[in-house]
């Protein structure tokens, strides 16, 4: 059990956690919820001992290992992204080092009876025994399977670290993470820069998990497949429903139903009770009655009426300049990046009015054709116009990335408006929850969720006719979602959205496009529309494939293939397997000589102990083969 006791942070004359208590169980799989600025990042850091509460403390079992998803971390980048996978097996890596530098030293040297050569002997045997615990061979099967788990392609594993961007990074740390098996597994904000198949794996994952999970996630869907009671961080204090995400919103309702009850009763009765005093007061013989009443009645424990949070972003687009008929026109428009094509020959037209969503698996052009309409990436082919009186605004999947770190949120603001808005930038940013001294914070030190309220402030104060938005609800809280969603409802001006997330897109968009191997299909309706047409259950079912390349619903037709592939699988697999029935026969036969103290007096003990760690080697290589091969046989 873990006991998370009496935590209180406090911030100033600002509370931000009061008196948080509750007991963790062994393979519990939390999800951790509340807005933005509730203090659900702090209390996980508490948690994982990054940070110090002001009151309270924890109380775990010794030897607990924790794991936690930092939202910043740092990686060696000049490793390959295998190497710095393979770094979080620090342990067994240092020994294999070490065993093979004993090794080699044996093979140098003849003093066989010397008493160095025997202490070699016995670190050898004693290292390679701690070796079999770790099992490295097993360690990189592992590796690989949680990085392509996670999207990485076989051929992006020799790739520099370097190579790769801060949501590819952030997968690295998150397989380091994985594979290290902490006891206690904490996650801030996991799903944000995967995609839907990796999300997927993930769950999956998490699910099987064998230690206990902390989640902080605004993935509605991601929280009700992995966890199995929510705790719920407002105002300070933490509710716990150990339900599904799912009941826990029911129950939560039901609570607050009770709760408005019993404070309209309560009040009723307080109203009576002090119409009862007051008119006591007014009679002489009944002043001392009236007077014991009102004290009773100061004693009693005044019920709170439930609000909804009153610290609520409130967006508000700058007025909307009229644009001409067609928004934007493409014709014949190709990308390649190298070899590889995206889309082919692509022609659509966005018309003054049109609230677009763009949907399909990750990877299909949806973002290219994005920043290529947005002027950021210039077409391999093919011709983009814009329509007469056009004011774009484009919100990128990674803006909040892409803000100045050094620089203050009244600075970074004061960068994007245009001179007839300065004089406004105070109110918009109130507007965003920044108010006060918070002004004056350095980017750097933000929330992924401050830096998304302020990436999107300043996207507002450009008045504009066409918005372009790339998954603009990454890193915002579920309350936070709906207030974007219900602004974007009231925008006047052409809206292009991409996202995967249904509840957010559903009654926000008149006009589907689904990219799809290279083309591009317009549906005229909103996702639910779409996903009727397609025969579709969700978001998922739209970018999840398997490895031949068809969706899940095409499965049924690849059933041939499939098993052509398994067989020649169950092939390779019989051959390997009896390789190694060959090297482990082998093997057994040295390590009985090796087994006698005499044999290591041989002249030739050198060149058989070498030629047992060679064979050792190739054991290990097939082992490796073995396990690749069969992994994927398991996946098809």
């Amino acid at each position: 059990m873990y006991y998370v006791k009496d935590i209180a942070v406090r911030f100033g004359d600002r509370t931000l956690l009061d008196g948080v208590s509750f007991m963790i169980t062994p393979r519990d799989r939390i999800g951790l919820i509340g807005i933005n600025g509730a203090g659900k990042s702090t209390l996980l850091k508490i948690i994982a001992g990054e940070k110090r509460p002001d009151e309270g403390g924890l109380e775990f079992p010794s030897r607990t290992t924790t794991g936690y998803l930092r939202q910043e971390f740092e990686l060696n980048e000049t490793r390959t992204v295998i190497d710095e996978t393979m770094s979080c097996h620090q342990e067994a890596l240092k020994l294999n080092q070490r065993l093979e530098l004993v090794s080699h030293e044996l093979t140098e040297r003849t003093d066989y009876e010397s008493d160095a050569y025997h202490r070699l002997i016995e670190e050898m045997s004693d290292l390679s025994a701690r070796l079999e615990h770790f099992n490295l061979s097993s360690l990189e099967v592992e590796t690989v399977k949680v990085l392509k788990g996670l999207g990485f392609a076989e051929t992006d594993l020799p790739r520099l670290v370097s190579e790769f961007s801060g949501g590819w990074k952030m997968r690295i740390e998150l397989a380091k993470l994985l594979l290290q098996q902490p006891d206690l597994l904490m996650l801030d904000e996991p799903t944000n820069h995967l995609d839907i198949e990796s999300i997927i794996w993930l769950e999956n994952y998490l699910t099987d998990y064998a230690g206990t999970v902390i989640v902080i996630s605004h993935d509605v869907q991601f929280l009700q497949n992995v966890c199995n009671r929510i705790i719920e961080v407002e105002n300070g204090r933490a509710s716990d429903y150990r339900l599904r995400y799912s009941k826990y919103l029911e129950e939560k309702e039901k609570q607050k139903a009770i709760q408005i009850a019993a404070f309209e009763n309560q009040q009723k009765d307080i109203a009576q009770k002090e119409k009862t005093i007051n008119r006591f007061m007014a009679q002489a013989n009944k002043t001392k009655m009236a007077q014991s009443m009102q004290k009773l009645l100061d004693k009693v424990d005044r019920i709170e009426m439930p609000v909804e949070s009153l610290k609520a972003m409130r967006i508000k687009f700058a007025e909307v300049p009229r644009s001409g008929r067609d928004v934007i026109r493409v014709t014949d428009l190709s990308k390649s990046f190298g070899a590889k094509n995206v889309f082919h020959n692509i022609t659509m037209t966005i018309e003054r009015g049109d609230r677009v969503a763009f949907v399909g698996q990750n990877g299909q052009g949806k973002t290219t054709m994005a920043k290529i309409m947005a002027g950021v990436l210039a077409p391999t082919s093919g011709e983009v116009t814009a329509g007469s009186n056009l004011a774009m605004s484009y919100y990128a999947q990674n803006q909040s990335d892409l803000l100045d770190l050094k620089k203050t949120v009244l600075e970074t603001m004061e960068d994007k408006a245009p001179e007839e808005m300065r004089s406004r930038i105070r109110n918009i940013l109130g507007s965003f929850l920044f108010s006060g001294s918070e002004v004056d914070k350095k980017v750097s030190v933000l929330s992924g969720g401050e830096r998304a309220r302020l990436a999107m402030a300043s996207l507002i104060m450009r008045p504009c006719n066409f918005l372009i938005l790339d998954e603009p609800t990454n890193h915002l809280d579920i309350f936070s979602k709906e207030i974007l969603k219900n602004a974007l409802m009231d925008y006047e001006g052409t809206l292009l959205v991409i996202s995967h997330d249904r509840e957010f897109l559903a009654g926000l968009t008149n006009k589907v496009y689904e990219f799809k191997d290279g083309a591009v299909r317009e549906y005229l309706g909103d996702i639910e529309y779409f996903l009727e047409k397609r025969k579709l259950a969700g978001m998922r079912d739209i970018e999840t494939k398997d490895k031949a390349g068809t969706t899940v619903s095409e499965q049924g037709n690849s059933k041939k293939s499939e098993t052509e592939e398994t067989r020649k699988l169950r092939k390779q697999i019989q051959q390997i397997e009896k390789e190694i029935s060959k090297l482990e026969n082998e093997l057994s036969l040295m390590e009985l000589k090796l087994m006698d103290p005499n044999f290591y007096m041989d002249p030739h003990f050198a060149e058989t102990n070498k030629k047992y760690m060679q064979l050792k080697d190739t054991l290990d290589e097939k082992m490796v083969q073995w396990e690749t091969l069969s992994f994927e046989l398991e996946s098809l």
